[in-house]
């Protein structure tokens, strides 16, 4: 198929590329591989399009997973799940629950495919519990000489760490297995409280519960928290009307039009934000963990990520919001704070240290390139890992710096794609800057 437009969910970046395939299976995806390469193109699987970077743009064949979205096989004795890598993430946790099964953690929203969203690094919040990266137990992927390759901890290891979160750079892959739990439920404890309260009590907010994350709403004093603990039960989901009220009117269609008269006269966010941080009362609720994790986001934006050492934290937040504030920055989204525990994943943010995610997010079409800019540099300055599929403005001798398995992950790279069958733009700004791209 040609003459195809693909654009990002935010509509940060499109894409239209010579050809746009849809393979039903890892042999079709093989032979699309391999065809890219005699006609001199190169190759790229989307997802959702929930990056907002240009993560999977390509001007060569772009790939559409739409075809391979089904549940292969579940091992209860050894508690893995193996997905095709094009099943949005919502769809697998019913099929898992279905099993009896769940993932230990997941992210906010569920409608990445489950291939794109552990590819970029998608995380979560978790006292002990990582990102989906580290759930990966296995994968399969299709390399640059066509092969369909197997790698886990012990098959292919060096390859199975650089690329299970691989930005698409070591292959396509087509299938992924993962480590699940018995279903479990969450009791979930949404509040308000003010943000001074929250720094001073983070170690203990932190230690003392299974799963726990902030909102601070920028030109106030106010966050929201959340407090996720497995529970035996009973289960109690919020009623239909508190659900519609909270998730559907307040945080969506209500949010979407404070954003638009905010987007026009922007001075009158810090009111705004006031507001709707006195908006959502608090709430508790119990009901299956996917439930709790996941919430629905249609409001558009862009967003820039970055994780830093855990012990950074408060600092790392009082210098933002004393930039905001100095620089005259309004911010309508309020900065997101999640926590991960050290993981081993060659390219994960969370790789070999505790970390906490501060996500800035700005309401699609108001400029945010000067906020982002200044932000950026308080974040870098701790350390901080941009997430692979949100704005950031790293290239690989800034990556060098915090990614101690760096070359070793580009090491492997050489090996199984030395030509950059599956290069792009963006590949080439965070994987090979000053080496030289292989492929124009």
């Amino acid at each position: 198929m040609t003459d195809v437009l693909w654009h990002t969910w935010a509509d940060t970046y499109r894409a239209r590329p010579r050809r746009t395939a849809f393979p039903n299976d890892p042999a079709e995806v093989a032979a699309q591989v391999t065809a890219a390469a005699e006609d001199g193109l190169r190759v790229r699987m989307v997802g959702s399009g929930h990056s907002f970077t240009d993560v999977a743009v390509t001007d060569g064949v772009l790939l559409c997973p739409t075809s391979l979205a089904g549940l292969r096989s579940v091992d209860h004795e050894r508690g893995t799940a193996t997905v095709d890598a094009g099943m949005a993430l919502c769809d697998f946790n019913e099929a898992l629950a279905r099993e009896g099964l769940a993932l230990a953690n997941m992210g906010d929203i569920a409608v990445q495919t489950v291939a794109g969203a552990v590819q970029t690094g998608t995380h979560g919040t978790g006292r002990d519990a990582g990102g989906l990266a580290s759930q990966v137990v296995g994968l399969e992927m299709v390399t640059a000489d066509g092969s369909l390759v197997r790698c886990s901890a012990t098959e292919e290891p060096e390859l199975f760490h650089a690329a299970r979160v691989g930005l698409g750079a070591f292959g396509v892959v087509t299938a992924l297995t993962f480590a699940v739990r018995p279903a479990f439920l969450l009791h979930a404890r949404e509040e308000p409280m003010p943000l001074e309260e929250v720094l001073e009590r983070l170690p203990e907010l932190r230690a003392g519960n299974d799963h726990f994350e902030f909102f601070w709403f920028p030109h106030t004093g106010n966050t929201n928290t959340k407090r996720n603990n497995i529970t035996e039960g009973p289960v109690r989901p919020l009623s239909s009307f508190k659900a519609w009220l909270d998730d559907d009117l307040l945080s969506n269609r209500v949010f979407e039009g404070a954003n638009r008269v905010c987007r026009r006269f922007p001075r009158l966010i810090p009111a705004v934000n006031r507001i709707s941080s006195r908006a959502l009362s608090a709430r508790t609720y119990t009901d299956a963990s996917h439930r709790v994790f996941a919430s629905v986001r249609d409001v558009r934006f862009v967003e820039m990520e970055y994780a830093v050492p855990a012990e950074h934290t408060e600092e790392v937040l009082r210098e933002l919001r004393s930039v905001v504030d100095r620089r005259g920055y309004r911010l309508s989204f309020p900065v997101e704070v999640r926590f991960a525990p050290a993981d081993d994943v060659w390219l994960s943010t969370a790789y070999g240290r505790e970390t906490a995610y501060i996500a800035v997010h700005m309401y699609q079409g108001m400029p945010y390139e000067r906020c982002f800019a200044d932000l950026e540099s308080v974040l870098t300055s701790s350390g901080g890992r941009p997430h692979w599929g949100k704005l950031h403005t790293r290239g690989r001798p800034d990556l060098e710096k915090v990614y101690p398995k760096l070359g070793a992950a580009l090491a492997v790279r050489d090996r199984v794609d030395p030509q950059r069958l599956f290069g792009n733009a963006y590949l080439e700004r965070v994987l090979d800057q000053d080496r030289g791209s292989g492929r124009g």
